[in-house]
């Protein structure tokens, strides 16, 4: 049986590692490199790294930031935020990240997704989603850019589907309505996508407790579940959440 990926998630702004709920009233929180290594060392299976206002202020990933990430940890490393070109896309890999995930700019320019995945290959194009529920959109939620703060006339159902067709290899799926509260995943959103895509959809948004991260791994069909709070904060590690998930059978990396 395929294992379970815990990821965990650094939002970055201005260079520090950044917290907020429902995309509102960040605060700093640490030094990205320095909780990058101390993640890697708890046994978290991959990070991802989000330049949270880079797209906001029209600007390209800050390599040198990536680059000493990267070098702190030996597992895929994912980078979003400002990524508006192949070659922004080459130079995000080339500065250390396996992947890169795009949102606001695959929205504005669906060809990204498509040119990205044929010259670096659909396991390094990552579509990064923003979801709220909305009940005017077919499937019930609706797409949103610029970290949270623009909304779009895309149904998050279609674009998931749609950003298949172009050639991301997975789907960051995260909603708005969950993030940063610690009061579960959207198990509805999440278990949509998951069954209507061919790629594996990883649960972003409201994880709180190890029994959250089950929930949305068992009943949502998510192949991998975001952390962030949950373990910012100090109240759990990679390594007691893995054990938590252990214990209620579900099969992860030790």
């Amino acid at each position: 049986m395929l294992k379970k990926r815990i990821i965990v998630c650094l939002d970055v702004k201005d260079g520090r590692t950044t917290k907020g709920v429902k995309f509102l009233n960040n605060v700093d929180i640490g030094d990205p490199v320095e909780m990058a290594r101390a993640y890697y060392e708890q046994g978290v299976d991959e990070l991802v790294f989000y330049d949270i206002i880079a797209s906001a202020r029209g600007r390209g990933p800050i390599l040198d930031l990536i680059s000493r990430v990267a070098s702190q940890v030996f597992i895929p490393f994912c980078v979003g935020g400002g990524i508006g070109t192949v070659e922004d896309i080459r130079s995000t890999i080339l500065a250390g990240a396996e992947k890169v995930s795009l949102n606001s700019q695959a929205v504005k320019n669906p060809d990204l997704i498509s040119q990205g995945a044929r010259i670096f290959g659909n396991q390094c194009i990552v579509l990064g989603m923003d979801a709220a529920r909305d009940p005017e959109m077919p499937s019930g939620y609706r797409v949103y850019i610029n970290g949270g703060r623009v909304k779009t006339d895309l149904d998050a159902l279609a674009w998931a589907k749609k950003a298949c067709e172009l050639g991301a290899g997975e789907i960051v799926l995260n909603s708005i309505d969950a993030d940063g509260t610690k009061a579960g995943y959207e198990i509805n959103l999440t278990r949509m996508i998951a069954e209507n895509v061919s790629v594996p959809v990883i649960a972003s948004g409201g994880g709180g407790t190890p029994q959250h991260l089950a929930h949305v791994l068992k009943e949502g069909k998510a192949d991998a579940a975001l952390i962030a709070s949950m373990v910012h904060s100090g109240q759990y590690t990679v390594a007691s959440i893995k054990a938590d998930l252990d214990k209620a059978g579900i099969p992860v990396r030790m």
